[in-house]
């Protein structure tokens, strides 16, 4: 099964495209979209529309895996990155209704076995999970990754993560 996992974000949205085959999994790619503080907004949600829509022709995954919002302190910042998000979701959903999503807690416990671990534990476990050399840049596509091989290993418990 291809799973393509996101890390949702404005200024940079991290994906990760792994393939796996039973308990195994590979890396097929992993990288950001990239917009730019000078763009309007209109223009960056356009952009990653754009962008996303490359991904999903190229690489043609089975499943797609969202890491879920969290914010705590800038709304303004977490309005704008939740329109990054329905953009990718929308865009994502008229490609397949196969479309999940994790809590950041869920992930590191999953990648890590500490819902609390760090972002760079988590780093290290998807370069040792996929038996890298580096660990996977930006760190959004690192967390992208991460998504992905999350949703990856949830095997029969998969349903209860899918988007309502």
């Amino acid at each position: 099964m291809r799973i393509l996992g996101i890390d949702p974000g404005l200024a940079t949205l991290g994906y990760g495209v792994i393939d796996t085959f039973g308990s195994r999994i590979e890396l097929v790619k992993a990288g950001a979209v990239i917009t730019t503080p000078n763009m309007a907004e209109p223009e960056r949600l356009i952009s990653i529309r754009q962008q996303i829509k490359e991904i999903l022709e190229t690489y043609a995954p089975d499943q797609i895996a969202f890491e879920e919002l969290f914010f705590c302190k800038n709304i303004t910042t977490g309005m704008s990155v939740s329109a990054a998000r329905g953009v990718t979701v929308c865009t994502c959903a008229e490609y397949t209704r196969e479309l999940f999503e994790y809590t950041p807690m869920q992930i590191k416990s999953a990648v890590v076995g500490n819902g609390h671990a760090d972002k760079h534990q988590v780093q290290q476990m998807v370069k040792m999970t996929l038996n890298m050399a580096d660990i996977i840049r930006p760190d959004d596509a690192a967390d992208a990754v991460a998504v992905a091989i999350t949703h990856a290993n949830t095997g029969l418990l998969r349903e209860e993560f899918r988007m309502k």
